[in-house]
């Protein structure tokens, strides 16, 4: 960046999920991270974490998002809020003329994700939601596709468990006591930094961490799902059990080119694996196959008094992916051009998820809308 050029000054809207989005922008020169702002009518929760995030960066925080918009002079807005609430403060943002930063999940109704697509086309903004694709493993493999080493990749396998824990586990509590409370459970894990899927509405592991695995698939093949057809189930997780909704499933993929694909995706809980969890892709072609461990490289890290929930393996490389979506995002507002993961493919995404939840309910194949 030339001294000339100013960086675009960033809106930090809500950010009680995870902070690492923001951060991430925060820590590259092309951003600058300038105001934190929400609705006046959130609860007490919702603004103590805001302020919180505020004031370990000494910018303002402002209960009133349109005067922030107005304010500020921004260009770019982060949204980390409740998932309910990703897709309306995206469109409001893209509405005030912002480029979108969004955490996933986009959103568990695909009307809101046409809602987001719509304004993001109409106000002529860059969307672009957070992901995990320029991981080294993940780039090495689209760059041994893209030259041809596979030849035509026509099977697709990936394996994302979470080692994360969820609270107590199945079968664990009495029965005489009460459910357990979706949004409560995971505002209480925010210091864990379990709380992906914090909202009012539950959300199995398919909503809050397919994107992920699902975003390796869309980057990796040159055709979309147009079928499922899924398995899923409450195995690990009390929580899951009390609000209905999956911790671990098993998806078909049908591609539109013919070619098949697999997913295993579950929060298996902390003791269950040393690092982040099983993470890995497997491809085959016509000429080859290939077998991506997503968090290589990595170091093993052991000690006494270790705290439980720190994971003893860790990815060298990991913030490397955030700076280079971050830089990615900034070339593509400089030049016009289109985001890692835009607001369409997130959309379609979305619908492979809805897709596999149906058919976990229903047990048919289902077709992707």
């Amino acid at each position: 960046m030339s001294k000339e050029t100013p960086p675009y000054r960033v809106l930090v809207l809500s950010v009680v999920k995870h902070s690492y989005v923001a951060r991430a922008l925060g820590a590259h020169s092309r951003f600058e991270l300038v105001v934190v702002a929400d609705d006046p009518d959130q609860p007490d929760w919702v603004h103590q974490r805001n302020e919180k995030f505020a004031h370990e960066y000494n910018i303002p925080y402002v209960r009133d998002i349109d005067k922030a918009i107005a304010d500020y002079d921004v260009q770019v807005a982060v949204v980390s809020s409740q998932t309910d609430r990703h897709c309306d403060l995206t469109v409001r943002s893209a509405d005030g003329g912002l480029h979108v930063v969004q955490d996933k999940p986009m959103s568990n109704s695909l009307s809101e994700c046409d809602r987001v697509v719509d304004a993001v086309s109409r106000n002529s903004v860059k969307f672009l939601m957070w992901n995990r694709n320029l991981l080294p493993a993940i780039v090495q493999a689209r760059d041994a596709i893209t030259r041809g080493n596979l030849g035509d990749p026509y099977a697709f396998h990936v394996d994302f468990y979470f080692a994360k824990d969820a609270g107590p586990s199945k079968d664990s509590r009495g029965p005489n006591d009460p459910p357990l409370d979706w949004l409560e459970t995971l505002k209480a894990a925010h210091v864990t930094g379990a709380d992906g899927g914090v909202g009012v509405e539950p959300m199995g592991e398919l909503s809050i961490e397919g994107c992920y695995p699902l975003a390796y698939i869309a980057m990796l093949s040159p055709s979309r799902i147009t079928r499922v057809f899924a398995r899923t189930a409450a195995h690990f997780h009390q929580l899951y059990v009390d609000n209905q909704v999956e911790d671990l499933a098993t998806v078909t993929l049908e591609f539109e080119n013919g070619a098949l694909g697999s997913l295993c995706i579950g929060r298996i809980g902390a003791a269950s694996h040393p690092d982040i969890g099983e993470i890995k892709l497997h491809i085959l072609g016509s000429k080859g196959a290939l077998v991506v461990s997503e968090a290589k490289p990595e170091i093993g890290i052991y000690y006494r008094g270790q705290p439980t929930e720190e994971f003893k393996n860790v990815r060298l490389l990991a913030s490397e992916n955030d700076y280079l979506l971050a830089n990615g995002f900034a070339q593509a507002i400089d030049s016009d051009g289109q985001t890692l993961l835009d607001a369409p493919m997130s959309r379609e995404i979305t619908a492979t998820i809805q897709a596999a939840i149906e058919s976990g309910h229903t047990g048919e194949v289902v077709t992707v809308k």
